[in-house]
């Protein structure tokens, strides 16, 4: 695949610290990469965005923000009350499919949930999903709740012809409940496709060079990496 989008259930779930993780790893692969983040919101012009933190994270990669909105809302809703132009989602296509010309692997990175609104018209990266024809990577929170988000959202995604690449756990706790443990097993029926990660929480904070090191056995072999998610489950049991 050489253009992912990658949502998440919803907001602080881990999206950008798995963004980092799929590009690390890619990276290691030996694959150039880029990272396109149609609309950041919750920053200043002078604060550094997500892109920023997946190149400190990931290293090598290619960044591109396309918008930027200082308060902490939906797309659609912060470019609104900043008085600014809202992304679209053809300039997204357009400015992904300019990357995908010169890199390997393209991930494009959403703000928050699947269906969260871009635009005055309703335009959502499910959108953006489509107009690439990208399958989309859903980042899950662990534990008690996870299920029934994350099967909306595959329903979603399949009811607009999308397809899911899969699941990564954003953020894998050090001691894991008894939910978040049946969850390894609950997951990719929630999701009709499969559990491709987990990365274990505080993984942001680690040193750039440990994180690059680790991300590849975060992630299953279709994200460039060595997880098996039977052997991870058996270790979690």
């Amino acid at each position: 695949m050489s253009v992912l989008v990658v949502t998440g259930t919803g907001t602080e779930v881990g999206k950008t610290v798995v963004t980092a993780a799929v590009a690390a790893a890619a990276v290691a692969a030996g694959r150039s990469v880029a990272v396109l983040k149609p609309a950041q919101t919750g920053v200043t012009a002078q604060e550094p965005g997500d892109v920023a933190e997946v190149e400190r994270l990931a290293g090598a990669v290619t960044g591109l923000e396309l918008a930027r909105y200082p308060e902490p809302l939906a797309p659609a809703t912060a470019a609104r009350r900043a008085g600014r132009a809202p992304v679209r989602p053809k300039e997204v296509e357009q400015a992904a499919a300019r990357l995908a010309e010169s890199h390997d692997l393209v991930l494009v990175e959403g703000a928050g949930g699947l269906l969260v609104r871009l635009d005055e018209a309703g335009s959502t990266l499910a959108d953006v999903a489509g107009l690439l024809d990208a399958p989309v990577l859903v980042v899950a929170q662990p534990g008690l709740g996870t299920l029934n988000i994350t099967a909306l959202t595959a329903e979603a995604l399949r009811s607009r012809g999308l397809r899911c690449a899969g699941v990564v756990i954003g953020s894998w706790p050090a001691v894991p409940d008894l939910a978040t443990l049946c969850n390894l097993a609950d997951l990719p029926e929630a999701a009709g496709a499969p559990l491709l990660g987990a990365v274990p929480e505080g993984a942001g904070t680690l040193p750039a060079a440990t994180f690059r090191t680790a991300a590849p056995s975060w992630l299953a072999p279709e994200l460039s990496g060595g997880w098996v998610a039977e052997r991870f489950a058996s270790q979690h049991h």
